[in-house]
């Protein structure tokens, strides 16, 4: 097993229990925190389109229930030819847990196709960081 065939087998796992009847584009996602654990998530649509979440959404919220609080690593496995990255809102909860760069690996249903850094997709971000410098952060 590689160090990314964990990852992608509770991806995978995830994905296939996601709740997508309107669009039928599952996703899921699996975050390995900086203890080793590894939590996933999958997407869950709603009738009122706004409402969904994300797998990437998921995974974070497994992980801070279980008691991780920083993101080591993260893979995401969507279907078709192009690559299934994290939207924008994703990308900035991942920010919150992460480092600029912490590996994101997009999967395919045939394995990884490419590893980001986070700062690659989401350059120049905002983050906890930010708000350290002003004393108000909560790290």
């Amino acid at each position: 097993m590689t160090s990314l065939d964990d990852l992608f087998q509770a991806a995978r796992a995830a994905q296939g229990r996601a709740y997508a009847p309107y669009s039928g584009f599952t996703v899921g996602a699996a975050v390995r925190d900086t203890d080793g654990r590894v939590h996933a998530g999958c997407n869950v649509e709603n009738a009122a389109y706004p409402q969904g979440a994300c797998a990437e959404t998921g995974a974070i919220s497994a992980m801070i229930q279980a008691g991780g609080r920083a993101i080591a690593e993260i893979l995401v496995v969507g279907e078709g030819e192009h690559l299934v990255t994290p939207c924008g809102g994703c990308r900035q909860r991942i920010r919150e847990f992460a480092t600029p760069e912490t590996p994101v690996h997009i999967a395919g249903l045939e394995g990884v196709r490419r590893t980001f850094r986070l700062d690659e997709l989401l350059p120049f971000s905002f983050g906890p960081d930010n708000l350290a410098d002003t004393g108000r952060g909560a790290r």
